[in-house]
Formats: structure tokens, sequence, C-alpha cells
């Protein structure tokens, strides 16, 4: 099966759209872009006939694909997420098509010298011979996650016209503001009726993910004190100079960019400060809930220590939970993930099962009562002007679903 074109064509419609969260926001979603994709998307699944087409209040797109087969089969739900990470710029995305890379470098942007290669990207090694998208260097270019809407979308188009394919009752889902932590917040399990799930929001050809991290948000208030700087001896508190003191005291082997695999980090995504007031927000992750708890008592540490260094200033250390390890959960369930194995040695390619070194709606799907592994959408670099997809792993991830689908109605 070959869907490369009706893959990109929908990948390129639904990128030209902005749908950048905003973890910042009151409202939810967190941007007005994601409403407009979710109109479009509501407005595609009637025109190729999908059945109970719903968008909720809070932006959440629904619809169902009836079942091909007569016997009872569990009823699987399939979800991605609508908006892209607030990392990177997400509004004029210009996709370009680098066809039948060879190897060498991909010119994104001669201008800004952005290059990639498999230097600074050994997992594009995997993908010679093979179409790979990238923006223009401007901007992310938002595969994560529209590549995987375009892969549900082309895959529920392709079920509703061959009805010979032996499936169960199917359900699509599209959700809002998963890079903030918030995609299934109000997302009403009950009502979707699916039995089981799968998110396709991961990365390379082959990775599917029965893990990912536990993570929490976090934000340290910095009330400082102005004091004229000729008289500041013993009587200024500089909020800016606090905050960067503090994010430097932490340690280097315990960032994203330092660490891998199992390994927690924690990750500053935000400083901003004057003399009076400073904010520092940020995320804490790890795959063991404990190593979690411990991480944050190292900043909790600092933050008592900066309060002794700064007597004249106040500091606020504040944790909010964004998802959990969703491992446990779904280890509940083994068919789950033995029917997603299959179909992904189905397609030729060679399973290979790992942690996400982040997370998904699938995390929070999992303790809601609706255990949701990840699968692969054929990308990576996610969040950035490096980012990349390959049409031929979003093809491959298109031919996942269609083989899920059969094995769970066997």
């Amino acid at each position: 099966m070959n869907f490369k074109d009706q893959l990109y064509k929908r990948l390129e419609k639904y990128v030209a759209i902005d749908t950048k969260s905003d973890e910042a926001s009151k409202t939810f979603p967190s941007s007005k872009g994601q409403l407009v994709l979710g109109k479009l998307l509501k407005a595609e699944l009637a025109a190729i006939g999908a059945r109970s087409v719903k968008m909720d209040k809070y932006g959440y797109v629904t619809a169902e694909i009836p079942a091909t087969v007569k016997k009872k089969a569990p009823v699987i739900g399939f979800l991605a997420h609508m908006d892209t990470s607030p990392a990177a710029g997400g509004k004029g995305v210009k996709p370009r098509v680098h066809r039948n890379w060879r190897g060498g470098d991909i010119i994104i942007s001669k201008k800004r010298g952005i290059i990639l290669n498999t230097k600074n990207c050994p997992e594009l090694a995997a993908c010679k011979g093979e179409d790979i998208v990238t923006a223009s260097g401007d901007t992310l270019l938002g595969a994560d996650n529209k590549a995987g809407l375009a892969i549900l979308m082309t895959v529920g188009e392709h079920l509703l016209k061959h009805p010979e394919i032996p499936h169960g009752r199917l359900k699509l889902g599209f959700t809002p503001d998963e890079e903030v932590g918030q995609g299934v917040k109000h997302f009403n399990v009950k009502a979707f009726g699916a039995d089981y799930a799968y998110t396709f929001d991961g990365d390379v050809a082959g990775a599917i993910e029965e893990e990912t991290f536990n993570a929490d948000g976090l934000k340290i208030l910095i009330k400082g004190k102005s004091v004229h700087p000729g008289t500041a001896k013993d009587a200024l508190a500089n909020a800016a100079r606090i905050a960067a003191d503090i994010v430097s005291t932490w340690p280097e082997n315990r960032l994203p960019e330092t660490t891998s695999g199992r390994d927690g980090f924690l990750m500053f995504t935000g400083i901003k400060g004057e003399i009076e007031a400073a904010e520092i927000s940020g995320i804490a992750c790890e795959h063991d809930l404990a190593k979690l708890k411990a991480l944050e008592k190292h900043l909790e540490a600092i933050v008592a220590a900066k309060r002794i260094k700064y007597p004249l200033a106040e500091i606020m250390l504040e944790f909010r939970e964004q998802y959990r390890n969703m491992g446990p959960v779904i280890r509940k369930y083994p068919r789950v993930m033995e029917n997603l194995i299959t179909a992904v040695k189905e397609t030729g390619l060679t399973p290979h099962i790992k942690p996400v070194r982040g997370g998904t709606d699938g995390a929070r799907l999992s303790f809601m009562g609706l255990p949701t592994p990840n699968v692969f959408t054929g990308g990576y670099n996610y969040h950035g002007r490096y980012e990349w997809v390959s049409l031929e792993g979003m093809n491959k991830s298109a031919e996942v679903m269609i083989n899920l689908v059969r094995k769970w109605a066997e």
C-alpha cells in the first residue's frame, strides 16, 4: 500500500495552520488555531463518511468507523494531538520535500546555517532512499503531531472505502494541548467508548512505546527588592540575578542535553525577570516515580539554600503533576502490546520497544481507564527547526494501523 501522496497532502494542509499551544493561557484549548484545525478535521471526517462526528466545547474531535465484522470485537481507539510545541515558532510553516535522500547534508536553511545530516542526527541514517520532509528553517515543521493526524485521517478514509477489510468498531480522537501536558484534561473516556487505544505520536519507523516519563511542571517565583545601585550594598535583591543563580546551580549532568535512555532530568523551559520580580518555568522528568521525587527534593534544597543566601528576596517553588508512567497500567493488558508488535512485524519492520523520554496523551488516558501505548509516525528532532519526517515512515505507520484493526478483529 502506498499512501505517500495522500499523507503529504494532508500534512501540508495541517501544518499551514498555527496550532502552537501556550502554557500560560487560561483558556482550553490554549490557542485559537487548534479550534480552526479541529473544525477542519471535523469537516473532513464528515466528508469521508465517518459516523458520529463531533467537536465538543473543549475542542476535542471524535468520530466512529463502523465495524465490518459481525462477531463481537473490542472497540479500538486511535488518537493524535492537534497542537505543536511552544518551543519554536509554528506560524507560516513551509514544508519542503527532499526526494530520494541519498545521504549527505539536507540543507534546511542555508541562510540560517541549519543543516541536517547523520552527524547531528544519527537516526536519519536508516532513511536513505526515502523522501524526507523538513520545514524551511524559519519554524518547526509540526510533524509532531500533524503526521499523526494525517496518518489517522488517511487510514480512516481507506477503511471506509474498503469494507472488505475486517475490523470491529473503531474510534478516532483528535486532542488539543498535549504539548503543555493538558491534552486529555477534559477528555470523556466513557463517551469515547473504546476498550483499548493507541496514540500515533512517536518517532522513527519501528519504534513503539509502552512507557513514558513521570513528569511534573515546575515554577519558581522570585520577589526581589529594588534599590539604587549607588546605595545597594546589603539592600538590593536582584530577582533576575537570583534566577540565574538558581538555574546555574542545577547540576549539568541532570539536564536533557546530557542524559539519555532511562536517565531523568530537569529542564528549564523559560526564564524571565527584572530586578523586582523573576519567574523560572520548567519540567522534571523520571521514569521511576521515587527518582522523580528525589529530583524535586534536590531542587527544593537548592532553593532553600538560595533563600539563606538572599534573605531580602522571597523565593517560592511549586510543582504541578503533568502525567505519570503508563507502563504499569499497560502491562496489565498484554494483548494491547502483543497485537501492536505483530502489526509492526507484518510491515517488515523490526519492532523497537523503548521508553518515551517525554509523554503522550496515552499516559493520562491509561490512568483514566483506557490503556494506550504509542506508535511511531516516522519523524525525529521534534520541537525545533531541525525537525523532519519520512514519508516512507508515515506510510509504514499507516500500514501498522491497518494491521492493528485486522488483528483486533480476529
